[in-house]
């Protein structure tokens, strides 16, 4: 476990955003949105019995609605929403934390059953993932056959990051995170399988970087490139992706965003097994970087020792450990989490796990 003294509970500047230690809660999605796809006093709760990281990510939120693609997910369009998400984020930041949004937009990786009627599902090509996902209307179903962005329709669709970049600010967050893995619109973009465009969004490489760039620099220019982070998983298989090389393809892309400031990277574990993305990143990105993916305190505590990361995301351990902080300070053991829970609605795994030395499993 990790020593009271330890660089994991130093204070890290990460652009704009200051962190009184390295601990960061990662994304997760919790699928317990209302019917209006807003966040709830269970929200609240939630992430204010967390409050004692560094920095908390909060769930993969979408930035119009053609982005949503699974159940109970939560979005940063209306006023509701941006009025919801302000009741969660003044808890947080009351307990201490500095708080971003992941800008989550899933492009093909979606059904028509969790959407509104008027909304879409749009990709880079129409390119249909091959899997299915949950819906609460038609239980498991197949990923819709997408349609192909126009090529004007890009620049719309960049336009609602950025506005979502606003909405997020003025509902209470620090800052936002890209989400580009996981087979999501930007990751689509990325990859020649999922993007065969003959335009100057496809085709060769530096032309398949070239949304995810843009989405950057919209996001910096609404709101300050120190207030920005990047998500990436180099190799990640999710909602039916194939990369064949890597390394050139986020070579190329933090070549290309590296010189904007972002106030950060976070990086999952490449699940290749031959890649270090950790290392990969470190050698095109200059700024701060998030490492994420199976760490405990002994060996978060080792990563920012050896220059691995400059600050170290959890996740599973901090849905059962809202006092993960505490935790790791006090040598305290780490509770499970309840597998059946993770997106089920409700308070039952999510906001009932009890803080040590209670212990226990809701």
């Amino acid at each position: 476990m990790a020593s009271a003294q330890s660089k994991l509970f130093e204070p890290l500047q990460l652009g704009e955003l200051r962190l009184a230690n390295r601990i960061v809660m990662a994304p997760m999605t919790r699928s317990r949105a209302d019917a209006d796809d807003a966040p709830t006093e269970l929200h609240a709760a939630y992430y204010g019995q967390r409050g004692s990281a560094g920095l908390i990510i909060a769930e993969g939120t979408y930035p119009s609605v053609d982005g949503k693609g699974y159940c109970r997910t939560p979005g940063i369009v209306t006023p509701r929403q941006v009025e919801a998400w302000r009741q969660v984020t003044g808890p947080v930041r009351e307990a201490g934390a500095s708080m971003v949004l992941q800008l989550m937009h899933v492009g093909r990786a979606a059904s028509r059953h969790n959407k509104p009627e008027s909304a879409e599902t749009i990709a880079p090509s129409a390119i249909a993932a091959q899997g299915s996902l949950y819906s609460d209307s038609h239980g498991m179903v197949p990923m819709d056959m997408p349609r192909a962005l126009h090529g004007h329709e890009i620049a719309r669709v960049i336009e609602d990051y950025r506005q979502a970049a606003l909405n997020a600010r003025a509902a209470g967050f620090d800052g936002v995170e890209l989400h580009c893995s996981s087979g999501y619109l930007p990751m689509q973009f990325l990859l020649a399988c999922s993007n065969q465009r003959q335009d100057g969004y496809g085709g060769s490489l530096s032309k398949r970087i070239r949304f995810t760039v843009e989405c950057l620099e919209a996001l910096a220019g609404a709101i300050g490139a120190g207030r920005v982070g990047l998500r990436i998983c180099p190799a990640n298989p999710y909602n039916d992706m194939q990369d064949d090389d890597p390394v050139a393809t986020y070579g190329a892309l933090l070549d290309a965003v590296n010189p904007l400031g972002l106030a950060y990277v976070q990086v999952s574990r490449s699940p290749q097994a031959d890649l270090d993305a950790f290392a990969l990143v470190r050698r095109h990105f200059s700024g701060p970087l998030i490492v994420n993916d199976g760490f405990d305190g002994r060996s978060a505590v080792q990563a920012l020792d050896d220059g691995v990361g400059d600050a170290v995301s959890f996740a599973r351990h901090f849905i059962a450990n809202p006092d993960l902080v505490a935790r790791l300070r006090e040598h305290a053991p780490l509770a499970a989490f309840d597998r059946a829970t993770l997106y089920t609605s409700g308070a039952r795994g999510f906001t009932d796990y009890l803080t040590h030395p209670q212990d226990g499993r809701p």
